[in-house]
């Protein structure tokens, strides 16, 4: 086969290469403008920035088989590729333990005031008081959105001896089965969790899903994690949350002001780096300097574990593929 790997980022060239050496490696994006240099590609793997529609598609009269890598797959026309007999797959999950495990990060990082800790014993203080945490067992996580995160976070909590309230749009009745928890309205989960872990996509539904009402029902002295997208949190909510000493803490992998990302791989390329300033945009957010507030610069999905099963999956298609077994297939 003739394959040619559009978008290639340094930590993924060495290994495409150990396992295709023949295949053609590009930094380059598949575009209208490049196509014909690639009119032999038989195999093509892209990331989100490659346009793969009909006019580039009706350029590539050897293409088969396309393979992103990435889980979304907007950036293809899979229903004219179909009627071209190209079939399409992508990579499903790649970062939900990742994801999970950061959530639980900012959640001790917080209850636990480890940066206080750190920086206080820098000092060579080792007075006690300000640095007073809480257990984790025993208490109420509310987890908002019970996807492939939210299940993996559910998972953790129970490791962790803590009683689980989730508010999902529909009702595991396997998942019940597997784990001791309660389904619960939003409202319930926010007036009796000591703990909310926000893990719902973001879309006209969910915007603001924490906003300056909601903030009012939660919990006094609860914590606030959001892994998930910044839009779900209206900031102003969040401050109204500390300075009536609602939130104990809030932990912020998101941020309200990012641009609309669909994947968080992308963060990883000098394209998106171009379309976004996060330096500048953590450094000014109105939250960075609270002294409650633990923000990590959207770093949740970036694990080398994460990275790797990206890769694992791409080479799994490809192989699937050649031996007439193609797996994640996409589209029609």
């Amino acid at each position: 086969m003739h394959i040619v790997f559009f978008e290639v980022q340094d930590w993924e060239r060495n290994s495409l290469l150990k396992i295709f050496p023949d295949a053609l490696i590009t930094a380059e994006k598949l575009t209208i403008e490049n196509a014909l240099h690639y009119t032999e590609a038989e195999v093509v793997s892209c990331f989100i920035y490659s346009k793969i529609d009909k006019a580039v598609i009706e350029m590539l009269p050897q293409l088969k088989y396309i393979t992103t890598r990435s889980t979304g797959f907007d950036h293809i026309d899979v229903t004219f590729a179909g009627t071209k007999g190209i079939k399409t797959s992508n990579v499903p999950e790649y970062g939900s333990t990742t994801v999970a495990e950061h959530t639980f990060a900012l959640m001790l990082s917080l209850t636990r005031k480890m940066y206080q800790s750190v920086n206080q014993a820098k000092t060579l203080s080792f007075e006690h008081s300000e640095i007073r945490g809480v257990d984790l067992e025993g208490k109420t996580l509310g987890i908002v959105g019970l996807g492939k995160i939210g299940q993996h976070v559910l998972q953790i909590a129970k490791g962790f001896g803590m009683n689980v309230l989730a508010y999902n749009h529909s009702q595991d009745k396997e998942l019940l089965d597997r784990y001791t928890f309660s389904y619960a309205e939003l409202d319930v989960v926010f007036s009796n969790s000591d703990i909310i872990t926000l893990h719902l996509p973001f879309n006209e539904h969910t915007k603001h899903i924490v906003n300056k009402e909601a903030i009012l029902k939660f919990k006094k002295g609860s914590y606030l994690i959001n892994t998930a997208r910044g839009g779900l949190i209206d900031s102003e909510a969040i401050v109204i949350g500390l300075e009536k000493e609602i939130l104990d803490g809030v932990g912020l992998d998101v941020l309200e002001e990012e641009k609309d990302l669909s994947e968080e791989i992308a963060m990883l390329t000098s394209e998106f780096r171009q379309n976004i300033d996060l330096k500048n945009l953590i450094y000014n957010h109105i939250l960075m300097n609270h002294p409650k507030v633990l923000i990590t610069p959207h770093n949740a999905f970036n694990s080398k574990e994460a990275l790797k099963r990206i890769l694992e999956t791409t080479i799994s298609n490809i192989q699937n593929y050649a031996s007439d077994t193609p797996t994640n297939l996409v589209g029609a």
